[in-house]
C-alpha cells in the first residue's frame, strides 16, 4: 500500500493520504522520465500539483543526499563519545563496588 490514512484520536480516519517516501520517489522518477504529470496523476490517483511539488523538492534538495554535513558527522561522534563516557563511568562504579565488597569480605574472614 503506497499510503496510509492517518487515524485521529477519536477513532475516525483523516481524509488526507500520507504517501510513503519510496512511493513519492518512484512517482517523481517516473515523472522526470516521462515528462507527463497528468498521465502519472491519473494512473496512481495522485493530484498533479502534488507530484509537481515532490518533483520540485527532489530537484532542489536532491543534492543534499550526496553530501555529508560536517556538523551532522560531529554530532554523531559527540553522541558516541558521550555514550562511551557513560559506559566507562558505570564500569568504574561497578569496579569500585566489587573492590569494596572484596575488602569487606576479606576483613570478615581474618581470624
Amino acid at each position: 500500500m503506497p499510503y496510509s490514512k492517518d487515524k485521529q484520536s477519536n477513532g475516525s480516519f483523516n481524509k488526507r493520504k500520507s504517501y510513503t517516501p519510496q512511493f513519492k520517489f518512484d512517482r517523481v522518477i517516473e515523472a522526470i522520465k516521462k515528462d507527463n504529470l497528468s498521465e502519472i496523476s491519473r494512473r496512481y490517483g495522485v493530484n498533479v500539483n502534488l507530484i509537481s511539488k515532490w518533483r520540485d523538492q527532489l530537484l532542489t534538495q536532491g543534492s543534499h543526499l550526496f553530501t555529508t554535513a560536517p556538523d551532522q558527522e560531529n554530532k554523531l561522534l559527540k553522541a558516541k563519545i558521550s555514550k562511551l563516557e557513560q559506559m566507562l563511568g558505570k564500569k568504574e562504579v561497578e569496579l569500585s563496588l566489587i573492590k569494596n565488597f572484596s575488602d569487606f569480605y576479606a576483613s570478615q574472614n581474618i581470624p
